[in-house]
């Protein structure tokens, strides 16, 4: 049993704390920026609630984040109350959040230079993975760090990887981003053709998903997106969100992405619709307007 603290308790952050005290056995203490959610959560989960990041990281071997962006990670980090504030030496630093990889030098720089360890670790499966518990974690760090935060981090996960040096985690968040990217906006058109086409697509979906045309969005997003359901998961204001952190990237290593590009220009015309908070298979809904 470790001593851990989790900062943010958004739609990921709120489960996978709770999974790191019941399924890990750790002693947790959260913050979150709303004191009532914090609250509920130690009350429901039987852990313990700070007023500040700085608190909540005192005396922890591990300290979790899981927030919004790059801002809001400098915040609970190196901000006035910071958590980077009370960290003791030797303890790890393992941010969840989906940021850029030059703020995960920054910090790490930061962590360094008083004696603790930084991993940056998005993750990627959405709030059903996190409540599941079977998130996968992309890190990026120092071995040692990683091999000692690892098993703490399996409390939520299904697959923890560490890809390389600080950033290395973020930069593969933004590969998995790209893929995701293009995956759904190609079914979302082939469930629009069909339609078009007169095809019963539950029938389509069923033999074409038996071959190369497979894929996690296709098996769990083609019925919902048939009814005209968007309200399952990751926002749309999120993946523009995170697509700009893969084009800013892009620009500076110079990195071609132009289907990236078009689909983020999609996710634009669905904020323009009204869809800022449907899921990311709401680009069906631009294609039958």
């Amino acid at each position: 049993m470790a001593k851990v603290a989790f900062i943010g308790l958004g739609v990921m952050g709120y489960p996978m704390a709770g999974h790191l005290k019941t399924r890990g056995g750790h002693e947790v203490t959260v913050y979150n920026r709303t004191t009532a959610k914090a609250e509920k959560w130690a009350a429901a989960h039987g852990g313990a609630f700070a007023k500040t990041p700085a608190e909540a990281a005192r005396d922890k071997d591990f300290v979790f984040s899981c927030v919004g962006n790059d801002d809001d990670l400098r915040s609970v980090t190196i901000g006035e109350n910071g958590a980077f504030s009370t960290m003791k030496p030797g303890s790890v630093f393992i941010d969840n959040t989906t940021a850029s990889a030059e703020v995960a030098r920054e910090l790490d720089a930061a962590a360094k230079a008083v004696g603790f360890g930084f991993i940056d670790a998005p993750v990627s499966g959405g709030q059903a993975g996190a409540e599941n518990g079977a998130l996968t974690v992309m890190c990026g760090g120092e071995q040692d760090a990683f091999d000692r935060a690892r098993p703490v981090i399996e409390a939520f996960a299904r697959m923890v990887g560490l890809m390389g040096p600080t950033g290395a985690g973020q930069l593969t968040k933004m590969i998995n981003q790209i893929c995701i990217a293009g995956l759904v906006q190609g079914l979302a058109e082939g469930i629009h053709f069909g339609k078009k086409a007169g095809l019963d697509i539950e029938k389509v979906i069923d033999v074409i998903s038996k071959g190369a045309a497979s894929s996690w969005q296709m098996e769990n997003r083609y019925k919902t997106m048939n009814a005209g359901k968007y309200d399952f998961g990751f926002a749309v204001d999120w993946m523009r969100k995170d697509l700009g952190i893969c084009l800013a990237e892009a620009n500076a290593n110079g990195a071609a992405l132009p289907v990236t590009a078009l689909v983020d220009q999609f996710y634009k015309d669905v904020q323009n619709m009204g869809g800022s908070r449907w899921d990311t298979s709401s680009l069906l809904a631009r294609l039958e307007r």
